[in-house]
């Protein structure tokens, strides 16, 4: 298989840098405190409700 490789657009590359930086924001998301992967997913969609919620509002 060929090694592919995507040239992504700034606006997309500074809306994935964003985002990581929003989670920043949520105090558990800052550091690793969590020991299971599954925990660490729930904050993560729970800090995405967040934002989401916000911008609606």
């Amino acid at each position: 298989m060929k090694n592919r490789r995507v040239l992504l657009s700034w606006q997309s590359v500074g809306a994935f840098v964003r985002t990581f930086g929003w989670f920043n924001w949520c105090r558990r998301l800052s550091k690793d405190y969590e020991i299971l992967p599954e925990t660490t997913e729930a904050f993560i969609y729970v800090a995405m409700i967040r934002l989401m919620l916000k911008q609606l509002a």
